[in-house]
């Protein structure tokens, strides 16, 4: 593999911040977490998903959610009471890549504009966490305790639901 580093604004935030991570590169195509943890034998458990979700308000209100692969976000719920609103949903795609500067399947919580970071309780149990790195080429690997030191970053439990 090539010396790949995760999107710039990505390591700009991770070196503002002092947060310590490993890079792991990997193949555009096999960015997504499911093709990515089969192909590169990566736990599906101790992989993190960055999700971007907005508020149905104006203006819109996003947040950052980082959740195990192995969950899936309280969107309707949780989500809404934490931003205020009564209802939410995902980003779109366009929406995702206008506000971060990052395509789906390597969206991460370093380097984002002025957002609140909700960190499900699960993902601070892991030994490491895989994250995005920016970019659909890298990824990074970091002990959790790390995403405490991005400012606005709050750790919630039942942000993410069981997978049935």
């Amino acid at each position: 593999m090539s010396t790949n580093e995760p999107h710039p604004t990505v390591s700009a935030g991770l070196k503002s911040h002092g947060i310590e991570y490993r890079v792991f590169e990997c193949e555009d195509h096999l960015a997504d977490t499911t093709i990515f943890c089969e192909h590169y034998n990566f736990a599906p458990e101790t992989t993190a998903n960055t999700i971007i979700a907005v508020g149905k308000s104006t203006p819109p209100k996003f947040a950052c959610c980082v959740i195990l692969a192995t969950t899936k976000l309280d969107v309707n719920k949780k989500i809404s009471h934490l931003l205020g609103i009564k209802r939410c949903s995902f980003a779109s795609a366009e929406q995702t890549l206008e506000l971060t500067g990052m395509q789906i399947g390597g969206v991460t919580p370093f380097g984002l504009p002025d957002l609140p970071i909700y960190l499900d309780s699960r993902v601070m149990d892991c030994d490491e966490v895989l994250l995005g790195g920016g970019n659909r080429t890298t990824k990074v690997i970091l002990k959790p305790a790390e995403l405490l030191k991005l400012p606005k970053s709050e750790v919630i439990s039942g942000l993410a639901l069981t997978r049935d």
